[in-house]
């Protein structure tokens, strides 16, 4: 195995063990502290960036193998038309032989580069979903009283849910101004109204105030 593969098999063990450890249970304080500091650590930004440019360079070793491996192919197809004669059918198994080897070598770096590959893809959306799931969490303790769940981030989202909260108050509040506002001026227009009509009925029927008084 060359240099660049044996890299390549020391990158996929690094990715099984880090697989493990994202998925092993862990109390929710540690796993919270430790995901903090994956995801604001300079070092680990710097150490993600080059990584994205090491898979790159595996991603062109696995399109490479996966050609090695059509040639291969169209070679041990090309050897098996040609068998005539004795010594030819010797020299053919000795140079079938090492096709065979090659073919395995070929199989071996695209499974290796391949295999790295879609687990780094996992990983990824591991990781992406691990952080869903805290956050939904810090807001579920946040919810729940709990406003120091999630250390300086839950106390910004405590402030933001207070301020949610305070908005949403406001808002009701407005709206009941404006409503008892439309009761206040129904009430002057059903009074005006009244006025009018008493006065109109007093003019109509001059007397029936003097009847009322006796």
């Amino acid at each position: 195995m060359t240099l660049y593969y044996s890299l390549v098999f020391v990158l996929l063990v690094a990715e099984m063990t880090l697989f493990v450890a994202l998925i092993i249970p862990l109390p929710y304080a540690a796993k919270r502290r430790l995901f903090n500091f994956i995801s604001e650590s300079p070092l680990v930004a710097k150490l993600q960036y080059g990584m994205k440019i090491t898979f790159i360079f595996i991603l062109i070793l696995f399109l490479d193998s996966v050609n090695r491996v059509y040639r291969v192919q169209v070679e041990m197809a090309a050897l098996a038309k040609d068998t005539t004669g004795a010594g030819r059918a010797a020299a053919i198994g000795s140079e079938r032989m090492e096709v065979q080897a090659r073919k395995f070598y070929s199989q071996r770096n695209m499974y290796l580069t391949g295999f790295t590959l879609f687990l780094s893809l996992i990983l990824n959306r591991t990781y992406g979903m691990i952080l869903d799931v805290l956050r939904l969490e810090e807001k579920l303790k946040l919810y729940e009283g709990d406003k120091h769940a999630g250390g300086k981030q839950g106390e910004k989202l405590d402030a933001g849910f207070r301020a949610d909260q305070i908005g949403q108050l406001k808002r009701e509040l407005e709206k009941k101004d404006k409503q008892v506002e439309a009761i206040k001026k129904q009430a002057e227009g059903l009074q005006k109204s009244y006025d009018e009509l008493s006065v109109k009925y007093n003019q109509t029927n001059p007397g029936d105030g003097d009847k009322k008084s006796n």
